[in-house]
């Protein structure tokens, strides 16, 4: 008869989490609760994926057409979360504000990283995480001695500090029973194919690269789309750039949001309205 401890060790599975962000975080969490060993590899220096803000932005490509890109947050100096705090947190880990942070219903982006570290101290996360660990190629391991004992070789490599690839280490390969992918998917800007836009000498950008307003002091600028990101945007152009257009597909994705902020700013907000 096999023994409750036995069972349990044949059980404990070595599974690779890729990326410490608000998902691999909680799956590490949970697969640590279930017994298993955990292993989380994240490229960055710190964890929060998305929410680790990076000031920095890709100026060699800040369209994001290279594959991957280089500076891996989309955040904007100004971001706020657009659900309220209550809503945004684990179920048995409240998003609850704390004295001497940002309390607001609706935080900024370093509100929402403080929690995830917040929730990584508390259940003891970091000590299965390794930063600056970029994951380069995972794949089935050759001739498992059978199909129940099938495992991954993770393959990574070790960072400089601010992911700096020459000062990366000798690769290294690693054997994993699962793994668990979630390296998230807006880091890796979607950009639309527009006639002309190759021709076009004017400069080009993707929001993934947008920090803040300052660079377009003065400019004419065009705001393709009109969701929450290329709102925000135009709102802040505003205060600098001579013209913002912010352009959309119909009507109904500029109302009603965007005539409450017309209304409420009046003439003081320069955007005009370009349906395509």
């Amino acid at each position: 008869m096999v023994s409750e401890s036995t069972s349990l060790a044949l059980q404990r599975k070595k599974v690779c989490v890729i990326g410490a962000g608000m998902a691999g975080l909680a799956a590490a969490r949970e697969l640590r609760r279930e017994g298993h060993a955990v292993t989380v590899l994240e490229q960055s220096g710190d964890v929060g994926g998305q929410w680790l803000y990076d000031p920095r932005s890709d100026a060699a490509d800040p369209l994001g057409a290279e594959e991957p890109a280089k500076v891996h947050s989309s955040i904007y100096a100004s971001l706020r979360v657009i659900s309220a705090r209550e809503n945004m947190g684990f179920t048995d880990f409240v998003f609850a504000p704390k004295d001497g942070r940002d309390q607001r219903r609706y935080p900024g982006h370093r509100e929402v990283y403080l929690y995830l570290k917040d929730f990584c101290d508390t259940f003891g996360l970091m000590e299965s995480v390794r930063l600056n660990t970029r994951v380069l190629r995972v794949a089935m391991a050759m001739a498992p001695p059978s199909p129940a004992c099938r495992q991954w070789a993770v393959r990574s490599v070790r960072l400089g500090k601010c992911d700096d690839e020459d000062a990366a280490t000798e690769e290294e390969e690693e054997l994993f029973d699962a793994v668990v992918v979630a390296n998230g998917h807006y880091s890796q800007p979607r950009v639309p194919s527009i006639e002309g836009m190759e021709a076009w000498t004017g400069r080009q950008m993707h929001s993934h690269s947008y920090r803040t307003p300052e660079p377009f002091r003065g400019e004419v600028v065009v705001v393709v789309g009109c969701g929450e990101s290329g709102k925000d945007i135009a709102r802040e152009l505003r205060g600098v750039a001579k013209e913002v257009h912010l352009v959309a597909k119909s009507m109904e994705e500029v109302t009603p949001g965007l005539a409450k902020v017309l209304a409420k700013h009046g003439t003081n907000l320069r955007i005009q309205l370009q349906l395509c």
